[in-house]
């Protein structure tokens, strides 16, 4: 079977033509769901690793939903830009900032911290650590600090408008 004929067999249901963009604007919802899904799993090894800490400030079983709640939102706001932003050529000549670049360098840097943090977290309920209240401290702080920076990047490149003389 041909590439050609097995793209062509996904865009057509029994005698129903499914429009190209619908197949993309459904793949790209799923993508959206599957990184939902992501940040709400990370979001869930940071909750149990502060639950864990006796005698701290995080010891209602709360902590652990509302992590998993805003890991959810981080990852589906801040991680893969709008497609406006992402597929604004740009220069590599210019060393002028196009305003998109703020963003792309916040989501990085939160989804670097939120990693992190749920790395750590991971790690430290795997091998059954008993850690300082310092660097629990530090873990929460990652993955408040990267979280909000991801629910930021998305939020400002949503609202980002390039110019309309650009191409």
């Amino acid at each position: 079977m041909k590439i050609s004929s097995a793209f062509s067999l996904t865009r057509h249901v029994g005698s129903l033509r499914i429009a190209r963009s619908s197949l993309i604007k459904s793949a790209h919802i799923l993508e959206r769901i599957g990184l939902a899904a992501v940040g709400a799993s990370c979001g869930l090894y940071v909750g149990a690793t502060l639950l864990r800490q006796k005698g701290g400030l995080f010891e209602s079983g709360w902590i652990v939903l509302i992590t998993m709640l805003y890991g959810a939102l981080s990852y589906y706001v801040g991680i893969d830009l709008s497609g406006n932003v992402a597929r604004k050529p740009t220069s590599s000549i210019s060393e002028e900032w196009n305003g998109s670049e703020p963003a792309e360098i916040m989501s990085a840097a939160g989804t670097f911290g939120a990693a992190i943090a749920a790395t750590l977290s991971v790690s430290i309920l795997v091998l059954d650590q008993n850690l300082s209240n310092g660097l629990i401290g530090f873990v929460a702080g990652c993955w408040v600090v990267g979280s909000s920076l991801q629910v930021a990047a998305g939020t400002m490149a949503r609202n980002y408008e390039a110019p309309i003389n650009e191409q």
